[in-house]
């Protein structure tokens, strides 16, 4: 990598063990494509009660020529029965995405594999209204841009975040992206 790994914790005490696993991942992704430019990790406690105790959303943030990957692992809602409680486990499943995520951007870099033609399904992480764009998190936990120009049907203002939709990845100027959104119908298609 061109910069220093950056490993950040919030609402959490650092802790040497879990750096040295994130460490360990990161040489993985860096085998897997060895043109990663950066990569920060962020480890966050959620603060919220659970009836199961804390739980932990950690983000990948990827750089690579030509594209940007983000891979964001968010504990699952309040009441949810399958939140993860345990540190390890989230970092795993955060990676695990964060690996098949570079290796599609890999592929399509090189050509193995065209565009989703057929639509995938994810929800509305994060909106901004103001800006007009958001992301999407899509079920591999992967975050995917999209902008207001993006949504079918001039629908954007209607979004909300955790909102289900559809939507054609496509790759964009700096990776993957969202070119066409639409909401889910209520059955979830």
């Amino acid at each position: 990598m061109d910069s220093p790994l950056e490993i950040t914790f919030h609402n959490m005490r650092s802790s040497d063990v879990i750096e040295g696993d994130i460490r360990k991942r990161v040489t993985k992704l860096e085998k897997l494509y060895g043109r990663m430019v950066s990569c920060r990790v962020s480890i966050e406690a959620r603060t919220r009660q659970h009836h199961t105790g804390n739980v932990y959303e950690v983000h990948v943030d990827m750089r690579v020529p030509r594209g940007h990957l983000v891979v964001s692992k968010e504990p699952h809602h309040v009441g949810e029965r399958h939140a993860n409680t345990d540190v390890k486990a989230s970092i795993r499943d955060a990676f695990d995405a964060a690996e098949a995520q570079l290796r599609s951007f890999g592929k399509k870099q090189g050509g193995e594999a065209k565009s989703h033609a057929s639509p995938l399904h994810g929800s509305v992480a994060e909106l901004f209204a103001d800006r007009d764009y958001g992301f999407i998190l899509t079920s591999e936990g992967a975050r995917l841009y999209f902008h207001r120009n993006s949504v079918m049907n001039g629908g954007f203002d209607k979004l909300m975040r955790g909102d289900t939709v559809q939507f054609v990845e496509d790759m964009g100027d700096t990776g993957p992206t969202a070119s066409k959104v639409w909401p889910a119908d209520k059955d979830g298609h």
